[in-house]
């Protein structure tokens, strides 16, 4: 795993959520006028039922039993029966016109995410974005679900405050002094957590992607990290992320305690009012049946809608908020190419050392044997430098080193003069090129392919590349030097040649060829390795055949416990397993 894989997004707020989500949301809505006013309609049918409720049982007790009228007082109460049951018909109505909502949306999310992975993947080929997954199931889920229920909590505490508003005006004006500001001093005091339940809510979903990347990337590098040692790390860092998301669970939890209490004063503290203003309301002539509809409606009607309004907007309204806000920000990532950018080529150090190891160590895991022990290692700037040993011995990780890529475990590294130990890949890459076994070519124009570590290289830097590694034939064969390249067209050997040129054509002073030839014939390999070599600056190459061990200035022999360096005829004299490698060639050859 690298340590972008593994890196956990950081908690943040986005600032101005609902003024990005509002234009986008008007739009949605606006396009869904229909299934808004047969909803609306629907729910009118409610707030009639509401209002008949508490009116129905008012006139029940007024009109009929303490008017000594049963029959009366029946019929009233059948009439707010008959009302009950039309709420059959109405949840069916309101759920149909809802679908019409909200899995429109849904496709909407999931087509955003798929592009969005799909750009993400353009611009960082194999780069794995973990966080699409979260998004494309679980975060699409919130926002249906949150989106549903904040639909249905909405409207019906609209409808059925609007209706009990109007009972309880119709039964006595008095009864709206008492209710509406209890009822209004509640909404506030929930208004005012909107925010930092907001912010909870993001640290809980940041917090949920960074578990899902660090997962998947743990899955996936399973058996290295058996194979290195290195679990009690991979489990360190998964325990933090997991602290990490219970912290932020935590937090919305507390949040909702806090909206208890703005729930007691909206929907509690108007029916103790109302009873302790009892006396009062009998003085101004309010009936028995009155209190009791008023009663019936805060019981029955607000506080129930009030509950619910208050737990939708918190949760599923806040989740909806910040789950929507991370679809519509532009938060794609890009590829860092591994090289430098600029168009001028980088000065020269002043240094005479290209590359210096000082006791340097690297081994995969504490009980691992040390793949590096103890190597000092000193290359002069413009030398023509060779890797040779057994494979898996450790010259990629070498390279691997040299590039900042793996970081030693004791010792220094010096390029140019320049420690790389924790420094950032922006700082090293204008100070040497990594070419790889497997040459990646991206669909774009030959150009561009030449240039990814130049932008904006003149055409004829490009042709001079091209003339000093042969690779006219191909560029013709292409299309010419704008023509589009598609990579499944080439064969590995071509892919290593464009590379190869993209190399030569960087300004970086080092490069490093880690068998990046060894896809090409003997003499096409010999041609480009003399090409590089005569291009200014270092070139270190970790050998495919070991004719490259009898192109270069000097060579470094690893077998292991120790490592050789110094020319051909010096190795063959010093070191039995250079001795070795050279007879073993000879024969096959």
């Amino acid at each position: 795993m690298t340590a972008a894989e593994t890196r956990e997004p950081r908690a943040r707020v986005a600032p101005g959520a609902l003024r990005r989500l509002l234009p986008p949301a008007r739009r949605f809505l606006a396009n869904r006028k229909r299934a808004l006013a047969a909803l609306a309609g629907w729910s009118l049918v409610e707030s009639v039922q509401t209002f008949l409720g508490g009116y129905c049982i008012a006139q029940a007790l007024d009109r009929g039993f303490l008017a000594g009228d049963t029959e009366a007082g029946l019929l009233w109460l059948s009439a707010a029966a008959v009302s009950i049951l039309v709420a059959a018909p109405v949840v069916l109505g309101v759920f149909a016109q809802l679908t019409h909502l909200v899995e429109p949306l849904r496709d909407a999310l999931v087509t955003r995410a798929v592009s969005r992975s799909l750009r993400n993947a353009v611009a960082a080929p194999g780069r794995t974005d973990g966080t699409a997954v979260s998004r494309l199931t679980q975060q699409t889920e919130i926002a249906r679900d949150s989106f549903a229920g904040l639909v249905l909590t909405l409207r019906s505490f609209a409808f059925t405050a609007a209706g009990a508003l109007a009972g309880l005006f119709t039964l006595a004006p008095e009864f709206l002094l008492i209710v509406l500001p209890p009822l209004v001093l509640g909404m506030a005091l929930f208004a005012a957590t909107l925010r930092p339940m907001a912010t909870a809510q993001n640290r809980f979903l940041d917090a949920d992607e960074a578990l899902t990347h660090h997962s998947g990337a743990v899955r996936a590098a399973l058996r290295d990290i058996v194979a290195c040692g290195i679990q009690t790390e991979a489990e360190r860092r998964g325990s933090r992320l997991i602290s990490d998301a219970e912290e932020a669970s935590r937090s919305l939890a507390r949040w909702a305690a806090v909206r208890t209490l703005a729930l007691g004063v909206g929907g509690q503290l108007p029916v103790i009012l109302l009873l302790v203003a009892t006396p009062w309301l009998l003085s101004r002539n309010v009936t028995a049946g009155a209190l009791i509809g008023a009663l019936t409606y805060l019981v029955q009607a607000l506080l129930p809608a009030l509950h619910t309004l208050m737990t939708a907007l918190g949760a599923a309204g806040t989740r909806l908020v910040v789950v929507l806000d991370r679809f519509v920000r532009d938060t794609s990532g890009t590829a860092s190419s591994v090289g430098p950018v600029a168009d001028t080529p980088v000065k020269r150090a002043d240094s005479t050392t290209a590359v210096d190891f000082r006791s340097v160590r690297l081994a995969y895991g504490p009980r691992a044997r040390p793949v590096l022990d103890g190597l000092d290692l000193s290359v002069r700037t413009g030398e023509h430098i060779a890797v040779v040993g057994p494979s898996g011995i450790g010259k990629s990780t070498l390279v691997g080193v040299v590039a900042g890529m793996l970081t030693p475990d004791r010792g220094t590294v010096h390029l140019a003069g320049r420690p790389v130990t924790g420094r950032p890949a922006d700082e090293l890459a204008p100070l040497r090129v990594l070419t790889p076994q497997e040459a990646y070519v991206f669909t774009a124009t030959v150009r561009e392919n030449l240039t990814a570590f130049r932008p904006g290289a003149p055409t004829e830097d490009i042709e001079a590349v091209a003339d000093a590694l042969c690779l006219g034939p191909l560029i013709r064969r292409l299309g010419g030097i704008d023509a589009d390249v598609t990579p499944s067209t080439l064969s590995q050997g071509e892919r290593q040649l464009l590379c190869l040129g993209r190399a030569h054509l960087s300004p970086a002073p080092l490069l490093l060829l880690d068998e990046a030839t060894c896809h090409l014939d003997p003499a096409a390999e010999a041609h480009a390795e003399r090409a590089l070599a005569r291009r200014p600056g270092t070139l270190i190459v970790v050998a495919h055949r070991l004719s490259s061990a009898l192109r270069a200035d000097r060579v470094l022999v690893l077998d292991g416990t120790r490592a050789e360096f110094g020319s051909h005829p010096e190795l063959l004299t010093r070191s039995e397993l250079y001795r070795d490698l050279v007879g073993h060639w000879q024969e096959d050859r």
